[in-house]
């Protein structure tokens, strides 16, 4: 496959609000609609206690867009009840499917499985449309850097984030927190049988980058209704512990951002200082703590991944300096002798752009790199 031309002909036909049928590929792309409604009520009281940000004055539990979204499913077949499912999240900040539809599509039909992209809270689609738009969202970047204390990176690509985190760090555990709870319903749902594409008791696995990994993992350590008992989970580009990770970047965060959660997560709490009640001390609360330094319950989390290392995969990028190959193998311990793999790409790349398919590059190159990924994905999923 031509990553590059495929990714220009998948761009120019997806949609969020019609039904593609991708005769070359065999693959359909569905939107279905998704209403919040597992853990709403938790979801509403701690959103409503959380500070608002300049540019968008209302509470986080006022902004319908995350409460109510679509969500694309690339299918081999939309008249058949499958009974496997692959569920792919996506890094931090994303505005854009754009860079995973291939990924999507290469999964598809490598595996014969239908893959949902689902959105994670306050990105993607769900979000008001002025948080993306650079007219609206520029005087507020001025703002920034006249206000910052360290206003390095601030860019219009990541204003709406860095301030929203600025503004309290504690919001990138309560998005997580959010996102787990609607990832379950899904689940949860389709394991019912109430979704149109899927037989009940569909055994489901994960594809997870950058950020979508630590989301995953978090997942799979709390195990919430056991959902995810027997789950495969394989992430590219991410799987590190959080302090080891560096989101300081134009198309991420600014730092001032970065340093507040970072400085946040890794003491107040840590010591559950300024966390409101509404926010239960439970099996998700542990299991994210575990993600956050190396020294924090290391043996649970170290375990864990021992025993669960024959569904778990990992491929890091040597030149990766958001996600580092080190911070995994912390995250890992032990287990990453057996999970992870680093890959080095003959070419520039980035975290962010792994397969860079708008460069100079050579098209053949960028091809053999893509397959050194997907192609053991596809193979363990």
């Amino acid at each position: 496959m031509n990553i590059s031309l495929r990714s220009q002909v998948l761009g120019r036909v997806f949609s969020l609000e019609k039904h593609v049928v991708l005769e070359d590929s065999k693959l359909e792309i569905i939107p279905f609609p998704f209403t919040q409604t597992g853990g709403a009520q938790e979801i509403e009281a701690f959103q409503g206690e959380l500070l608002t940000a300049s540019f968008c004055p209302v509470t986080d539990n006022r902004i319908q867009e995350n409460k109510t979204f679509t969500y694309p499913i690339f299918t081999p077949d939309k008249n058949k009840r499958h009974d496997q499912a692959i569920i792919l999240l996506h890094g931090l900040n994303e505005r854009s499917w754009e860079k995973y539809l291939p990924w999507a599509e290469y999964l598809a039909t490598s595996t014969g499985k239908p893959v949902i992209l689902f959105p994670i809270a306050f990105h993607m689609n769900r979000t008001p449309g002025f948080w993306t738009n650079p007219r609206e969202i520029q005087p507020w970047v001025h703002q920034r850097k006249e206000n910052s204390k360290d206003s390095t990176n601030s860019t219009f690509v990541n204003l709406a984030l860095s301030s929203r985190l600025s503004g309290h760090p504690l919001r990138f555990y309560a998005s997580g927190r959010e996102s787990v709870y609607n990832i379950c319903q899904l689940v949860q749902e389709m394991k019912q049988g109430q979704h149109p594409l899927f037989a009940e008791d569909v055994s489901v696995n994960l594809f997870a980058y950058s950020i979508g990994a630590l989301l995953s993992q978090v997942l799979l350590l709390a195990n919430p209704g056991k959902l995810f008992t027997h789950s495969r989970l394989f992430m590219f580009c991410g799987g590190s512990i959080f302090n080891h990770m560096n989101g300081n970047a134009r198309d991420i965060l600014d730092k001032e951002a970065y340093d507040s959660i970072l400085q946040y997560f890794t003491t107040d709490f840590l010591a559950r200082k300024n966390v409101p009640e509404t926010f239960p001390a439970d099996t998700l609360e542990k299991a994210f703590k575990a993600m956050i330094c190396p020294e924090e319950m290391p043996a649970f989390r170290e375990n864990f991944f021992q025993r669960a290392c024959d569904r778990v995969r990992t491929i890091s990028l040597r030149q990766d300096v958001v996600m580092p190959t080190q911070g995994i193998i912390k995250a890992l311990g032990k287990a990453s002798g057996k999970i992870l793999k680093e890959l080095d790409f003959p070419f520039p790349y980035s975290h962010q752009k792994p397969f860079p398919v708008q460069s100079r590059t050579e098209p053949a190159l960028i091809n053999n790199a893509f397959r050194s990924v997907f192609h053991p994905a596809a193979e363990f999923l």
